[in-house]
């Protein structure tokens, strides 16, 4: 697994950054590791497999949960180093993958998502796929294949999804789609299934983790304020807040929305993961 860091051994918090279909490690540091590290944190994005420089093995079939399980292995892993407190942020994708992660491990302090989008909605599935058709009859499809010996074929991710809305600015948008290992990645229908119909271990309602913060993007054209909002209602025991960003899209590249991100994350992470007595102790 390949890590994008900024280590700072006097940093109070650490932060793992997760990129969702469309980005990778290194485009979660330009925007939100870099600036948080120059804030104090110490700051970790991680590439999931088949993405970024993740290396896979020769003939591995990687689904959704491997991405749930690597996240759980990289808290672990740096609980393991030190007692400082742990924080997530997902972009896209990532929001709930972060949130799949929290619940699963547990040893999370806060976690921050710029969607949560509930793949279990049709609503979700509708707005978020390319078009309804592919929503309907491609994801029914891609269930299909993904159960015969055509679980290997590769689709790619501009196709079953908005791709063409991850980024606002079209240069940038054409960079992207020319990386294969972010926007112009192709992932195989078995990971794309697994996807679609991860059934997380814990419901909403009953999360007690950790606090939850919502960075929305307001001119975000792939995945808008409605579509978050009926996941984030069911979740009642712990605080969760919405901050709104203005002007920015998808992939926050705008002003200033991303500065209000960064901002709104470092007054976030200083609130919910204070470090304990073990921290101080540690710096």
């Amino acid at each position: 697994m390949h890590l994008d860091c900024y280590r700072n051994p006097q940093a109070a918090i650490k932060v793992i950054l997760l990129h969702g279909v469309g980005t990778n490690g290194r485009q979660m540091s330009m925007i939100l590791g870099r600036p948080l590290a120059q804030r104090g944190f110490e700051t970790g994005a991680i590439d999931m497999p088949e993405y970024g420089m993740t290396k896979v093995a020769p003939g591995a079939l990687v689904r959704y949960d491997d991405w749930v399980q690597a996240g759980c292995d990289l808290v672990a892993a740096e609980l393991a180093r030190d007692a400082r407190p742990i924080v997530l942020y997902g972009l896209s994708a990532g929001g709930m993958l972060a949130w799949h992660i929290a619940q699963r491990s547990k040893q999370v302090r806060a976690i921050v998502g710029m969607t949560f989008l509930d793949q279990q909605s049709q609503q979700v599935r509708d707005e978020t796929a390319l078009n309804v058709l592919m929503s309907r009859v491609g994801g029914a499809l891609v269930q299909w294949g993904a159960r015969s010996p055509l679980k290997r074929l590769r689709l790619p991710m501009r196709l079953a999804s908005k791709m063409h809305a991850l980024v606002n600015d079209p240069a940038a948008l054409r960079v992207w789609l020319r990386d294969r290992r972010s926007a112009g990645n192709a992932m195989t229908l078995a990971f794309l299934s697994s996807y679609l119909n991860f059934g997380p271990e814990t419901a909403p309602e009953d999360f007690d983790c950790c606090p939850v913060l919502l960075t929305q993007p307001a001119a975000d054209r792939w995945t808008p304020l409605h579509l978050s909002q009926p996941f984030l209602r069911r979740i009642t025991r712990v605080p969760v807040s919405i901050v709104m960003l203005e002007g920015a899209g998808h992939y926050p590249l705008e002003q200033p929305g991303l500065t209000q991100m960064v901002e709104a994350i470092d007054a976030f992470y200083r609130q919910a993961a204070p470090p304990d007595e073990k921290c101080e102790a540690h710096r």
